[in-house]
């Protein structure tokens, strides 16, 4: 009997070590979103593997004043993760033969006055080469030469998407949304709030709502969509996983057409497409887009060789400059070490690590 007893309690202390060794990063990201240093964590963080959860934490509050606590399908502006949307819409529209990606944006909006609608291209709007600063306005740099983020070119691409199908971006938009069974996700309008968490501006860890001015009609193919991070996953699978493109056009978005530095990523320039990232650290290559503003902090990254989603949305963003997407960076970063990818590890940027 003592033998037995000692046999099962070996198999025991085998199994909780190698249940332990294959979840190598759960408790190291509860570390991270539960401690106030160097700035809180309020949000919610999942991720998952070939479709299956893997981790999912919401921590922190809806309301600070009232102390409502945030629920898993409290609702978030993903800001500029609102463009991959877009660019997924305009492509579709390539697939369909109603955009050429190299033509000049004045054949699709053709009140654009201006001389440089003759040149700038549809391939330059979306991926912030285009040197558009205001409509009224000469460019700041020559077509396809820099590299310059901001939401003008993808309002344009709104209204482009508009004037070609007939239909308003946000009917298209649904009818996407409705594709890949995102049922909490829409566009936002004052009266289509839903599960809306309001975003609060973080200054040394004491919280102030902020206004929602990103939240407009126009801006809604730039910066307005609001989703969850289950939703998110959804859109990952579908994207990534070829349920959206075709893999010609897919190829075209997920390229590297320019450079780009982010302080999430590291301190070089990495490459761009339409709307995402091309990542290549610690040997790993994956594809990311973050989304920062209105008090709200999103980062959504995938790393296709491991089918593996990494999705953190916050409805606080920190005042310092310093601490922008700060949590978001240690956590891909133990994702990035984890057995989810096989270990990678070397991390070489010491505010990152």
């Amino acid at each position: 009997m003592q033998t037995k007893l000692t046999l099962l309690f070996l198999i025991l202390i085998f199994s909780e070590t190698k249940a332990q060794k294959a979840d190598d990063f759960s408790k190291k990201i509860d570390s991270v979103i539960t401690s106030s240093d160097p700035v809180k964590f309020n949000g919610t963080v999942l991720i998952t593997k070939a479709g299956k959860v893997k981790y999912a934490k919401t921590f922190g509050y809806k309301d600070f004043d009232a102390g409502i606590e945030l629920k898993p399908d409290d609702q978030f502006e993903i800001m500029s993760n609102s463009k991959q949307i877009t660019a997924v819409l305009i492509l579709k529209q390539v697939e369909k033969g109603n955009i050429n990606l190299q033509s000049p944006i004045k054949k699709y909006l053709p009140y654009l006055n201006q001389s440089w609608a003759d040149s700038v291209t549809v391939h330059q709007l979306l991926n912030h080469t285009h040197g558009i600063a205001d409509t009224e306005k000469p460019l700041l740099f020559k077509p396809g030469s820099q590299f310059k983020y901001g939401n003008l070119s993808y309002m344009l691409l709104g209204e482009m998407l508009e004037k070609i199908s007939g239909k308003t971006y946000v009917e298209l938009a649904n009818e996407l949304f409705r594709q890949v069974k995102m049922k909490n996700t829409f566009c936002y309008t004052e009266d289509h709030k839903r599960n809306l968490v309001p975003g609060y501006m973080n200054n040394e860890n004491n919280f102030a709502r902020v206004q929602q001015s990103f939240l407009n009609k126009d801006n809604i193919p730039a910066a307005g969509i609001v989703s969850t991070a289950y939703d998110l996953s959804l859109w990952d699978d579908a994207l990534f996983n070829g349920k959206l493109l075709k893999s010609g056009t897919f190829k075209m978005m997920t390229s590297a057409t320019t450079m780009s530095q982010h302080q999430v990523f590291g301190k070089e320039n990495m490459g761009f497409g339409y709307n995402v990232r091309v990542i290549k650290e610690s040997g790993m290559n994956y594809f990311a887009v973050t989304g920062l503003g209105d008090g709200f902090t999103c980062l959504n990254a995938h790393f296709p060789d491991n089918d593996v989603s990494l999705i953190i949305l916050e409805n606080q963003m920190p005042e310092s400059r310093e601490y922008w997407s700060y949590k978001e960076a240690v956590i891909k970063n133990i994702v990035l070490k984890s057995s989810l990818l096989g270990g990678q590890k070397d991390l070489t940027d010491p505010i990152l690590k």
